[in-house]
């Protein structure tokens, strides 16, 4: 990373995303008004080297057929800064997009504010803010791509409120510029923490990629956001009633073991989230961390089509499970306070765009450090919880494998809930609950057992609402995971399809009364 590294223009960045012919400029003329000779004669150069009016270029174009609204930034245009003209045509595109109900693609390369026109040009980012929210709470998706470089105030607005942010590879991408932060302390800024790889290790961004890769993870991003019906679960993916137990009735049942499920869900070779969405999904887009510093491997966030349905999937990323010379099974991918955040974010997102959320549960705990307790880990499952039992969009959650303690309970709150045979739920891992019982772990699977964590316990006190048999007769090996995307994509279609009063309504009804019908 240089200040002399070529940089792609914004005409170059526009002609690499859109389809070729379909780009109409939206931007009306504007003129040069300014008194000040210096800063007259800078703009006027500026038009000369760049043959534009403003550093900012607005309109419409088609990815991959669909129509989208763009805003990108001219860097050799006074270094992309904004000032009245440009934040004035920033504001009208984006009221033209949710106007005209367009997604809204923001490709951002600027030093920040236009120095030359002091404090009206740093309030334009307020405007600019306020009209991108107002976008948003329309049900719009607005994507952000940072190009190099993206500082100041437009970081710190437009380009910072993306549902989903990429960046250019290579890209100078922070708050305060390095020249500034070097006359302001008279020494450089340490160098790496403004690249946009390392935003992308601590959870700022969700990807890194070039601008010829932007059309295809940009339409790929909005065939999900958008909400996009390509017809539902495969056909020949059978979800019938053979597989799957119905609430209400268990006959014909396996009657599995407590300590079956519990030492078969912490199989090193049991598939988890990230190998469900490998077989069950399409149009996968990950998501890194909170979006706001932190990153937390023991949380997956995607968009995705599962079954064919476009969601919103959050879920417990098993990692390595390792046994310990305790004999306790370990956590594997512990999720801490930052994972839980980030799978907030992921409810945010499903609520903004009205798309349904997927939650998968396969977690042996939540962490258990200092870092954890420090950083709130208490407070993120109590604001999980009430996020999620409140969450205006249709909510499905899915067992999948192990569910203990807090960190299973902040992700199972929904609209409905499908188990694996194998999954369970505790309060505790059993290990734990025996030893605050017994003083002992010795007595983990009897202590199971009576607590009734088993899939058959939960349908049986309606904590569930459906089980699916891991094999069935005759089915081939890997036939499962298939199976089970078929199940929930037809599950999160109905949920979208129903009124939204009325499913908010039961869920809070169905919280409300565990524990109370026998």
């Amino acid at each position: 990373m240089t200040e002399n590294r070529p940089r792609t223009s914004a005409r170059e960045l526009i002609e690499a995303v859109v389809d070729p012919g379909s780009w109409q400029c939206w931007d009306e003329p504007v003129e040069v008004t300014t008194d000040d000779p210096a800063y007259r004669a800078d703009l006027l150069a500026a038009r000369e080297r760049t043959g534009l009016d403003e550093s900012v270029v607005t309109g419409e174009g088609r990815i991959r057929g669909r129509r989208v609204a763009l805003v990108a930034c001219e860097f050799r245009f006074l270094a992309g800064s904004i000032g009245v003209d440009a934040g004035e045509r920033l504001v009208r595109a984006v009221e033209r997009a949710t106007a005209e109900r367009l997604p809204l693609l923001a490709a951002p390369a600027s030093g920040g504010t236009r120095m030359q026109e002091g404090t009206i040009a740093f309030l334009q980012m307020v405007k600019v803010a306020a009209a991108i929210t107002d976008h948003k709470a329309a049900g719009l998706p607005y994507l952000v791509h940072l190009r190099h470089p993206t500082t100041g105030g437009v970081l710190a607005s437009w380009g910072s409120l993306g549902h989903l942010t990429s960046a250019e590879p290579g890209a100078l991408i922070g708050f305060l510029g390095p020249r500034v932060h070097e006359a302001l302390y008279g020494e450089e800024f340490p160098q790496g923490v403004q690249l946009a790889e390392n935003l992308l290790a601590h959870g700022l961004v969700d990807g890194v990629l070039p601008a010829e890769r932007l059309a295809e993870v940009a339409a790929r991003a909005l065939a999900v956001l958008c909400r996009d019906a390509d017809g539902g679960a495969d056909a020949d993916m059978d979800a019938g009633p053979a597989l799957v137990r119905p609430s209400g009735g268990t006959s014909g049942a396996p009657d599995v073991p407590a300590a079956e499920s519990i030492r078969r869900s912490r199989r090193p070779d049991r598939p988890g989230v990230a190998e469900l969405l490998a077989a069950a999904a399409t149009e996968v887009t990950p998501l890194s961390g909170t979006g706001a510093g932190e990153h937390d491997p023991g949380l997956l966030l995607a968009l995705a089509r599962v079954g064919g349905t476009p969601c919103v999937v959050l879920g417990h990323d098993r990692g390595s499970h390792s046994t310990p010379a305790s004999g306790v099974p370990a956590a594997g991918q512990a999720l801490g306070p930052a994972g839980l955040r980030a799978a907030r974010r992921g409810m945010r997102v499903a609520a903004e765009l009205d798309l349904p959320l997927l939650t998968v549960v396969d977690t042996a705990g939540a962490a258990l450090s200092r870092d954890a307790e420090e950083g709130g880990l208490a407070g993120e499952i109590a604001r999980c919880l009430a996020d999620l039992v409140t969450l205006s969009a249709p909510t499905l959650c899915l067992l999948l494998g192990q569910g203990a303690g807090g960190a299973a309970l902040a992700l199972l709150p929904a609209d409905r809930v499908v188990a694996a045979r194998h999954a369970w739920l505790s309060p505790l891992p059993p290990e734990g609950a025996s030893a605050i019982l017994y003083r002992t772990t010795e007595r983990a699977f009897e202590v199971a057992a009576r607590q009734g964590v088993r899939s058959a316990d939960l349908l049986a006190h309606d904590i569930v609402d459906l089980i699916v048999e891991e094999e069935a007769d005759g089915e081939a090996a890997g036939a499962f995971l298939p199976r089970l995307g078929a199940l929930l994509g037809t599950e999160l279609a109905a949920l979208s399809a129903r009124d939204r009063d009325e499913r908010l309504a039961a869920r809070r009804a169905r919280y409300r009364r565990i524990g109370l019908n026998g």
